[in-house]
C-alpha cells in the first residue's frame, strides 16, 4: 500500500488550543468609547477655556470681591466703573466703546444688560465714581446693574 500504515491518525500532530486573541486591534465598542471621549473632552476644553467666559469669570470674580469690600461707596463706584470700562473694553473693543461717556455710556450698559444702571441709579454711579460725591448712593443698584452687564451674553 505504498508504504501507507493503517494506523494514520498517529501521524498527525498533537492537539492543541488555538491561539489568544491579541490585543490589537481593538473592538469596535472600544473605538466608539474613546471617539466620544476624545469628543468630551475636546468640547469641555473650549467651553471652559474660550476666551469670553474667562473673561466673564474674572470679571464677576472681581465684582464679588468689590462687593464685600468696604462700605465705602466712593471705592465701590470707582472699582465699578473701572471694572465695567476693562470688561467692555475687552468684550466689544475699542472701537465701539471708548468714546462712549456720560448717558451715552449708561445706554451702553443698559442695552447688553446693565439695566438697573439706566436713569439716576448710573448717573449716580458716574458721579460717585468721578468726583462728585454719593447724593443718593443706590449702591444695590449699582451693583445688580453690574452683574447684569457682566451675566449677559454679548457677540
Amino acid at each position: 500500500m505504498n508504504g501507507a500504515t493503517d494506523n494514520w491518525l498517529d501521524q498527525l500532530a498533537p492537539a492543541h488550543a488555538p491561539a489568544p486573541p491579541g490585543w490589537w486591534p481593538p473592538a469596535p465598542g472600544w473605538w466608539l468609547l474613546l471617539a466620544i471621549v476624545i469628543i468630551t473632552v475636546t468640547t469641555l476644553a473650549i467651553i471652559w477655556l474660550r476666551p469670553t467666559q474667562r473673561r466673564r469669570r474674572s470679571a464677576l470674580r472681581e465684582l464679588r470681591g468689590l462687593e464685600s469690600g468696604p462700605g465705602d461707596d466712593i471705592a465701590l463706584a470707582c472699582g465699578l466703573e473701572n471694572l465695567l470700562r476693562r470688561y467692555a473694553l475687552a468684550q466689544f473693543g475699542r472701537d465701539s466703546v471708548a468714546r462712549l461717556s456720560g448717558d451715552s455710556w449708561l445706554a451702553f450698559l443698559a442695552a447688553h444688560g446693565g439695566g438697573a444702571l439706566a436713569g439716576d441709579a448710573g448717573r449716580d454711579l458716574l458721579r460717585s465714581a468721578y468726583g462728585g460725591g454719593a447724593p443718593g448712593a443706590a449702591r444695590a443698584l449699582w451693583l445688580q446693574g453690574a452683574r447684569g452687564f457682566l451675566r449677559s451674553r454679548h457677540k
